[in-house]
């Protein structure tokens, strides 16, 4: 019998179509005692998780239901697998990215300040707004009060299982998009990443949607940004490291660009930041995969790789080995 530990705070019956042959072991983050188990479900949330991992003996796997994974080599050792929940969280992290992009781009955030204020002729200020966040002095009429994302070009910086959600759903909006991963590819063209600076010219949007490691800390740093165009929107879906925080606060404090962020770093954001407080700038505190589907996708997901792995099949998501 294989014993599978799984987070005390999920629904029992997210697990009814589960394997025959396994018991579930319900683990609470408040656990007083050991337990043997040999697939691990760690709880999505990390601190959580990493309480419990004392008491857990005998782990061979890790089926984790987060794309991220970073914390769980170092809690679990280079001896156990891991696998992560790839596929889970594509559909609410693209929806989150789309609709972070058509926020900003229609001036969301700055018509909530005027609904509080009460003020409708404040309106009328967007024009302004516009122009000097784009630098776009034409003298327009009427006067321009939100953005349109159809026609804009798009650089989508990873081109994963989320990245190719998020492709298909900007798809309707006649987007000039240009892709970029770790390695170049053909149909679709995928740019290598070593081109990235080159490609920052030509994007009025730029998403970034790919794993946090030690080649892509900083990837967007003071340097990128000042690659820009004036107003570029950076969407930040993946991890906050990936973005220069001084950087993009010296960025958006300057005028240069505009960003919606999901993530950050440090993360959480402390209090008192100098973040919170920037211009032309939308945060939401890692939200992004927080959807009701989430934990339903992601079970079905662990669930797929556990039976890969009792009928001895190679796993989909593997990202460590054991060895």
């Amino acid at each position: 019998m294989l014993r599978v530990g799984y987070p005390a705070v999920l629904p029992i019956e997210l697990f009814k179509d589960y394997p025959e042959g396994i018991e579930l072991i319900p683990i609470a983050e408040t656990l007083d005692h050991d337990v043997a188990i040999d697939v691990w479900i760690p709880d999505p949330y990390s601190n959580k998780a990493i309480q419990a991992r004392p008491r857990l003996h005998g782990m061979k796997l890790v089926l984790s239901l987060m794309a991220g994974t970073e914390w769980i080599p170092a809690a679990v050792g280079p001896h156990v697998t891991i696998s992560n929940a790839s596929g889970a969280h594509n559909i609410a992290t693209a929806e989150w990215t789309i609709g972070a992009i058509l926020a900003m781009l229609n001036y969301f955030p700055q018509y909530l300040e005027i609904q509080r204020a009460g003020e409708w002729k404040q309106r009328f200020r967007m024009s302004a707004h516009y122009t000097a966040v784009t630098g776009d002095k034409r003298p327009l009429y009427p006067p321009v009060m939100r953005e349109e994302l159809t026609g804009k070009t798009v650089l989508l910086v990873g081109y994963g299982s989320i990245g190719k959600e998020i492709e298909r759903m900007l798809s309707p909006f006649n987007v000039e998009l240009i892709r970029v991963a770790r390695s170049a590819r053909t149909e679709p063209t995928v740019h290598e990443v070593s081109e990235l600076d080159a490609l920052l010219l030509k994007a009025q949007v730029v998403i970034l949607i790919l794993p946090s490691t030690a080649e892509s800390r900083h990837l967007i740093g003071a340097r990128q940004m000042e690659l820009m165009q004036q107003g570029t929107l950076l969407v930040n879906a993946a991890r906050g490291p990936i973005v220069d925080t001084d950087a993009l606060v010296a960025a958006l404090i300057a005028g240069r660009i505009r960003a919606a962020v999901d993530v950050t770093d440090p993360e959480p954001l402390p209090d008192g930041h100098p973040l919170w407080s920037c211009p032309n700038l939308l945060i939401t505190p890692h939200v992004g995969g927080s959807s009701p589907m989430f934990a339903v996708r992601a079970v079905k997901v662990a669930e797929g790789e556990l039976r890969r792995y009792m009928a001895g099949e190679p796993m989909r998501n593997v990202v460590q080995a054991g060895v």
